[in-house]
């Protein structure tokens, strides 16, 4: 068994052009590092303009091929631009890891305001949507892989809030429908549900203590980790996984058994 951490080799994935939105950080950037460590050419997507320049040059002294390129991806024009701007560079785009989102911070529902539910709608599920939508063509004319990001938050009651749970759980029925619509033309698509995945906001402020009790309520006695959503990427974007589609992986040190 790999060491955890461990990155398996899929050569198949060798001189694919990728798009990660969500990319300048966290999961979104573990993933794009693991997408070029295999040889993909990675357009990395973020709105954090440092960010995005850090994860590049990080990949770039890896031996790999990346660029950074801004977007909102609630905005359809932002993603008109970078589409043409991939396209330039790049090409067509041959799969696409739709992650962008957030705002999943614990507000009771009797706090929730209509613009916040708005805000985390627009930034989870309609991000995921126009990003799709954006990339659909070149995914079909090249039998593409799309993967997209929910949360457990979506598969079970959590501490987060209604609107990032819906917002997620939409994520979810989205790409159910698409895996099944798309189907005819070989463009698989897959969702992933990590649980808690260390981040800024937990090394920032989550004392040892906090860690602690946040590892133990796992049974496998720890945090997940960016690399371990990111080597669920290379798997269910290679053809290691050609048969797979529709499905949603859980990937929650075994809090969730479904």
């Amino acid at each position: 068994m790999p060491e955890q951490g461990a990155q398996a080799r899929y050569p198949d994935l060798a001189d694919k052009t990728v798009v990660v939105t969500g990319g300048s950080r966290g999961i979104g950037a573990a993933t794009a590092r693991a997408l070029a460590a295999t040889g993909a050419t990675v357009a990395v997507v973020g709105r954090d303009r440092t960010a995005l320049d850090t994860i590049v040059k990080t990949i770039s002294a890896e031996g790999g091929r990346a660029v950074g390129l801004t977007a909102d991806c609630t905005r359809q024009a932002d993603l008109h631009k970078l589409q043409e701007d991939i396209h330039d560079h790049l090409g067509p785009v041959d799969i696409l890891a739709a992650f962008a989102g957030g705002s999943g911070a614990p507000i009771p529902t009797s706090a929730e305001t209509p613009d916040h539910w708005h805000q985390v709608i627009d930034t989870n599920l309609t991000a995921t949507f126009l990003t799709i939508s954006t990339f659909l063509a070149d995914l079909t004319a090249r039998t593409g892989v799309i993967i997209t990001m929910a949360s457990s938050s979506a598969r079970q009651a959590s501490q987060s809030s209604a609107a990032y749970a819906a917002a997620k759980a939409g994520v979810l029925a989205l790409s159910r429908h698409l895996a099944l619509e798309l189907a005819p033309d070989r463009v698989r698509v897959n969702c992933l549900a990590p649980a808690t995945v260390e981040n800024d906001r937990i090394r920032t402020y989550a004392t040892d203590e906090q860690r602690q009790q946040m590892a133990a309520s796992f049974p496998l006695g720890r945090i997940g980790q960016p690399d371990d959503i990111a080597a669920a990427v290379l798997f269910l974007t290679s053809q290691a996984a050609s048969w797979i589609t529709g499905i949603t992986l859980d990937i929650a040190g075994g809090k969730h058994m479904p």
